[in-house]
């Protein structure tokens, strides 16, 4: 079965970050005060592919930062040294997986920002 999974994160004072699986309703939100919507961006995926290691199904990861998926699929630079420490962190986790796509989404598609109520 392929798996789903919807991420979404925000910045500023209320900030946090988690994901939803469409096919079985699971879902995950951690707040994390003080980070920027990049970062939570990358947390939400990173939370996300540390939850489902080791799943040989194939996983598609939806989110709607143009930014984060453009990086993370080797198309835009990093100019910033927090992310690339996290962009690192997420490479090694997909290459834990055989079969995983990150796909960017707009925004009112994304079931995660929905439910995370940003």
């Amino acid at each position: 079965m392929a798996l789903s999974i919807y991420v979404d994160g925000s910045g500023g004072p209320n900030s946090g970050f988690g994901f939803f699986v469409k096919e079985t309703g699971e879902s995950f939100y951690k707040k994390e005060p003080n980070i920027t919507n990049n970062q939570a961006e990358y947390m939400a995926i990173i939370s996300a592919l540390k939850k489902f290691s080791g799943i040989t199904d194939e996983i598609i990861i939806y989110s709607d930062s143009k930014n984060t998926v453009s990086q993370l699929n080797h198309e835009f630079a990093i100019n910033n040294d927090q992310l690339r420490t996290l962009a690192r962190e997420t490479w090694d986790l997909i290459a834990k997986f055989q079969n995983l796509k990150i796909n960017w989404i707009p925004r009112n598609q994304n079931l995660a920002g929905k439910m995370l109520g940003s």
